[in-house]
């Protein structure tokens, strides 16, 4: 079964973009806010970094994050599997 994209109108640091997806108008929402919240951050820690700079650093961060959920997932399933 296909889920249906959907096209979602962000704002993220005062530049609007379109986002195709499947998420919910609601994790979008979510998202955006958060990505808004972060970039701001950045920008408040290190004023001087371009935008593309601060793009770099949110991405890293966000796949670092992702990482870490995923060496967490994996150590669950592997203490489940010893069960």
């Amino acid at each position: 079964m296909t889920e249906t994209k959907r096209r979602f109108k962000a704002e993220i640091d005062g530049k609007t973009y379109t986002i195709i997806g499947t998420a919910s108008d609601r994790h979008m929402q979510t998202v955006t806010r958060m990505m808004n919240e972060q970039i701001d951050e950045l920008k408040k820690l290190a004023p001087n970094l371009s935008d593309q700079q601060v793009a770099t650093l949110l991405a890293f961060n966000a796949i670092s994050d992702q990482v870490d959920k995923q060496a967490e997932l994996l150590k669950m399933q592997t203490e489940d599997a010893d069960k």
